[in-house]
């Protein structure tokens, strides 16, 4: 839509490079889009591990930007030592290493959510593999993420507004490929003390039967193992028409 009406397409891909796609390219990869995206938008801070951040498009659009882009003219250039380590991140990530890095990373990410659920914490269902935990409170929120850091060791992000609407607070949790199940159980265990301490309530030991956007049954763990008839039968089943609904962009993938 955007190229039919002469508009230019800006993705923010910070939280996909190296997650996601064959070679760790983002989402634009896994959907066979990187042709309709104008310019990308990254950052060398996240999967890369490095620091600094950078943006893609065609010869003629970068340098547009080296010329009138006053944030990026006054810029200091990052350090060469930098940008070494930057390059071999994205080497190893386009690797078979990175592969198996990233397929490991989404079996730590579905086993973490799975034993969050079955503890009863209110996660919500994306297909991301950041798993928000929603609290709506700003005070309990940097409460939990505070004594998770003091008491037990465990860096858990807590999200209260302006990052989201108010009522929406929330703890953001990402495991990285290196976490061992043990790690995620003490992690969980340890999140259970603190929320019980805190007097707040837990669900049942079960997951929800609803996708937490499209209030739809859940039916992620159809996806896992999908074919074209099944990612067909899940689309008609859904019938969502909720654009940025996660069980709708799963079915897509």
């Amino acid at each position: 839509i955007a190229h039919e009406y002469g508009a230019l397409t800006f993705v923010d891909e910070v939280h996909a490079v190296g997650l996601y796609g064959e070679h760790g390219a983002g989402i634009g990869e896994r959907e066979g889009q990187l042709h309709n995206m104008d310019i990308i938008s990254g950052t060398l801070g996240k999967a890369f591990g490095n620091v600094g951040g950078y943006i893609a498009g065609t010869s003629l659009l970068v340098d547009m930007i080296r010329s009138y882009a006053a944030g990026f003219i006054f810029t200091t250039s990052l350090p060469p030592t930098v940008l070494c380590g930057a390059l071999k991140a994205v080497d190893i990530l386009a690797s078979e290493e990175g592969r198996q890095l990233r397929a490991r990373h989404q079996d730590n990410v579905r086993y973490l959510r799975q034993r969050l659920q079955e503890e009863g914490f209110p996660v919500e269902h994306t297909p991301s593999h950041i798993i928000p935990v929603k609290i709506g409170n700003p005070l309990q929120c940097t409460q939990v993420s505070d004594q998770m850091i003091q008491r037990f060791g465990h860096y858990v992000q807590a999200i209260n507004y302006p990052t989201v609407a108010r009522g929406e607070e929330k703890l953001r949790l990402a495991p990285t490929p290196h976490h061992t199940r043990a790690m995620m159980d003490e992690m969980v265990r340890d999140l259970k003390v603190v929320w019980q301490d805190l007097k707040m309530p837990l669900g049942g030991k079960h997951c929800p039967e609803e996708c937490t956007y499209c209030r739809k049954p859940l039916l992620f763990d159809r996806f896992e193992a999908r074919t074209n008839a099944t990612a067909a039968s899940c689309a008609r089943e859904l019938n969502c028409q909720i654009p940025n609904c996660p069980q709708i962009a799963a079915v897509a993938n």
